[in-house]
């Protein structure tokens, strides 16, 4: 990503880069090395966006060490914005209670079959939370919204009635829906003709009853882990700085 920043010829003040911190590098000295390496490996002197990985409820005086080394990335300049990811209300809530700076976004797995209400295990769900939901679309795994396969992969053969009816991709409809109901959505890919298919959904609209029968889809069942289940004995990978 750096030589790319590099490379473009885009000043770089033009270019929105976004950093995560891992949890190995939680508690509040880690954090600030973990974020030094994520700036020295990038080649910038800040980045836009710094968040945490996760929660890590099973150690969660670490998760606030890690959040208040990104305070003082924030104050240093190195950081533009600094958030979270993966949090339910009550780990932001717990945040929040013990730091100075409220998260600006917190990214979250949201996509058919895992939606907003769903993301939770506390009484208030993310929506009410906070409305402007930071979703990740990369593991939509709803192939055009027959509720019947909805675990088949977005680019199932058979499974294109809403992309067939309007020329596009099973998860160009996905990331529609995710527009539609006013959530940022992140798609993400490593091939260039995807990278332009997720650009190319502002030229149609779902209806009511389409979005709905893509809500109707939804079963709280996650493509990734479970935030509470995460800690450094169960992911023990570590970014080395």
């Amino acid at each position: 990503m750096g030589e790319a920043i590099r490379r473009s010829g885009i000043d770089r003040a033009e270019i929105f880069v976004t950093s995560k911190l891992w949890i190995s590098d939680y508690g509040y000295e880690p954090a600030l090395r973990g974020s030094a390496g994520s700036l020295r490996r990038l080649g910038v002197d800040y980045v836009d966006l710094y968040l945490l990985h996760q929660p890590m409820p099973n150690d969660f005086e670490a998760t606030v060490g890690a959040y208040t080394a990104l305070e003082k990335v924030l104050a240093d300049g190195q950081a533009r914005a600094i958030g979270v990811c993966n949090h339910k209300p009550e780990h932001l809530e717990n945040l929040i209670g013990r730091t100075d700076v409220v998260p600006a976004v917190n990214q979250v797995e949201v996509h058919p079959v895992l939606q907003p209400a769903r993301v939770t295990s506390g009484p208030r769900s993310l929506r009410d939370r906070h409305p402007g939901l930071v979703t990740d679309r990369r593991r939509v795994r709803v192939p055009a919204c027959r509720p019947e396969r909805a675990e088949e992969p977005a680019h199932g053969p058979d499974d294109v009635d809403l992309a067939t009816k309007y020329g596009k991709t099973p998860a160009q409809v996905i990331l529609r829906w995710h527009i539609q109901h006013e959530r940022c959505a992140i798609p993400k890919s490593v091939h260039a003709n995807r990278s332009a298919e997720n650009f190319d959904v502002f030229d149609f609209e779902l209806t009511t009853a389409e979005l709905a029968t893509i809500d109707a889809l939804d079963t709280g069942h996650r493509g990734g882990p479970e935030p509470d289940l995460i800690d450094t004995t169960t992911y023990p990978y570590r970014v080395e700085n």
